[in-house]
């Protein structure tokens, strides 16, 4: 094929996929747009998760009417002049290449009033091409009506994401400018229906509380501002009892600016470091204040990754904050810390746990367990060859270990059982064989729950209700961003709701397309890893048994449903080996 030049509208097309890669993206744009102008409230209006309209309004400074076209022109900015400007830029746009690239895949309606002005001016774009422009009665400030994404890329339309997931981002992005810019009032509307607001009036916890919801915003510590060779960290960090199944919350912002930065986030979870279980990850949200020439922001087209200058001075003050507001203001987590203390206990041996609590200490009585296992009678999945292999022998108690182990001898040896994974295991074998049924048995909350949630996990639960209904809950809508759970599947036995529903969100937000059958199954999952027994509960013979009955009649009791083996088995070969014997 010979070398062409290309067409004006492939190569504005081209170069727009690389500044708009979905609706979210658009909202980001005009966001940062607005702003740049100086706007107190900003409006954002979702129709058919972006594909049909994305409308921002703002009451910012607005385009003049003799620039209103050139606005949309690419490499067209008032933010810079030339090439030494790039070291000293402080606004969230620059290259004059938003608005094009907008323009260049939808139908674009721009209506825009500068202050100065009288009247304002409307332009009416599609594919980048002017179609109309005239005069309009306006208040200051401008609107940006996009409509028909992507209409002329159908590959690109293709392989967008789901409307809820488009959702989930464009929600979570308002939370995010909304804490970085509090004085400005935020406003999100999903098709007709308000799903976030924040009030801009200016404090932070306000901020906190439209963005993560009432429990987790009383709880985040803040970050006091604080300067270290010429960079200021200020925010807000979780305490260490309060975590997540993924980085999603680790929030970065420099000079304004949001951005993804890996050493930021490393930083972080080295502040953390043993204050977090394994794959759990803290609510952060870090305002950075760096000189202009200290970072360099032309990285990356969407403007998402900044380089440093002297990055290890930016990993130091980031650890440093971090690590101090951890130290000087987390409250001691309840049930920590734990002792050894001697004393006869029916079924345990010699040894006795005493568990320490916000409320003191606390003995539980011999045998019995600080919170009953509640096992449900398992009804396995149909056995198949494999699972038949899988199989345990019927095995006799012999006691626990270490509040986190139950011994028991089959006919070819010892195994050891690790309580929260066997629970785990019958739990979801239990929960599996009713939903499969369609005879999930719920049990009513004596008190109905009030579930708070952050504004994007309550519209990706939202999507979710009539499955989770299905499955033996019984939640309802109580608010924007409250939920009402009236039930929960009697097969968890006394698990805190609140709880219970958190775990279903953290495995939406993993894996935002769960659908029909191995969506339900992998919810099953989550949930049932949150309700079963945790290793330092004290487990009564009785309770032990139980749990081993449960486990020796699920079709694959050697792992939990997360893949984590349930059992060690110690053959009586291997035992005769170690003692010398063979």
């Amino acid at each position: 094929m010979a070398i062409a030049v290309l067409a004006e509208a492939v190569i504005s097309q081209i170069a727009a996929g690389e500044v708009v890669e979905r609706p979210t993206s658009v909202v980001k744009e005009l966001l940062e747009n607005a702003l740049d102008a100086g706007a107190h409230s900003i409006r954002v209006e979702v129709e058919g998760g972006g594909r049909s309209l994305i409308r921002v309004s703002d009451d910012g400074a607005g385009i003049c009417a003799a620039e209103v076209e050139l606005a949309f022109a690419r490499h067209a900015t008032s933010k810079l002049r030339n090439a030494a400007d790039l070291s000293q830029i402080m606004s969230l746009g620059f290259r004059g290449e938003a608005l094009a690239a907008i323009a260049a895949v939808s139908r674009v309606r721009a209506i825009t009033r500068a202050r100065t002005e009288a009247t304002g001016t409307q332009l009416r774009m599609d594919a980048g091409q002017l179609l109309a422009r005239e005069g309009i009665g306006a208040p200051p400030g401008t609107v940006i009506a996009v409509e028909n994404l992507f209409f002329n890329m159908p590959a690109r339309l293709k392989f967008l994401k789901s409307e809820t997931s488009e959702r989930t981002h464009m929600a979570r992005l308002l939370a995010r400018y909304a804490l970085a810019y509090p004085l400005v009032r935020f406003t999100l509307q999903f098709d007709g229906r308000e799903v976030f607001q924040a009030t801009g009036g200016g404090a932070a916890r306000e901020a906190l509380l439209a963005a993560y919801g009432a429990e987790l915003a009383r709880a985040l510590l803040e970050i006091a501002p604080q300067t270290a060779d010429g960079i200021e960290v200020r925010g807000f960090v979780s305490p260490p009892e309060q975590h997540r199944a993924n980085r999603r919350e680790l929030t970065f912002f420099v000079n304004g600016r949001w951005v993804q930065d890996q050493q930021l986030s490393s930083a972080v979870l080295q502040a953390y470091h043993t204050l977090l279980p394994g794959g759990r990850y803290p609510t952060v949200m870090l305002q950075l204040q760096v000189p202009p020439a200290e970072v360099d922001v032309n990285v990356h087209p969407a403007k998402a990754e900044v380089r440093f200058r002297a990055p290890d001075a930016i990993f130091r003050a980031v650890g440093r904050a971090v690590r101090s507001a951890l130290l000087q203001q987390a409250p001691v987590a309840a049930g920590t810390p734990r002792e050894w203390s001697n004393g006869p206990q029916p079924g345990l041996g010699d040894w006795s746990w005493k568990v320490w609590s916000g409320a003191g200490a606390q003995q539980p009585n011999a045998g019995a367990a600080t919170n009953p296992v509640s096992l449900p009678a398992a009804q396995p999945e149909q056995t198949s060859a494999l699972s038949a292999l899988e199989r345990i022998p019927l095995l006799r108690v012999l006691g626990q270990v270490g509040l986190a182990y139950v011994v028991a001898e089959g006919p070819d040896g010892l195994y050891l059982i690790d309580q929260h994974a066997a629970h785990e295991r019958v739990l979801y074998e239990a929960f599996v064989a009713q939903a499969a049924d369609a005879q999930v048995s719920a049990q009513a909350l004596l008190q109905p729950a009030t579930v708070e949630v952050p504004p994007a996990a309550a519209s990706l639960l939202r999507q979710q209700l009539s499955t989770l209904n299905a499955l033996g809950f019984d939640i309802s809508e109580f608010g924007a961003s409250a939920f009402l759970v009236r039930a929960i599947p009697t097969v968890l036995g006394p698990v805190d709701a609140t709880r219970a529903v958190s775990s279903v969100i953290d495995e939406l937000e993993e894996d935002e397309s769960l659908l029909a059958q191995a969506g339900e199954r992998r919810i099953i999952a989550r949930v049932c890893k949150r309700a079963s027994v945790k290793a330092g509960q004290a487990l009564s013979p009785a309770e032990q048994q139980q749990l081993v009955r449960g486990l020796e009649a699920c079709s694959a009791p050697r792992t939990c449903p997360h893949g984590r083996p349930t059992m060690i088995h110690l053959s009586v070969s291997v035992l005769e080996r170690q003692f010398g014997r063979k």
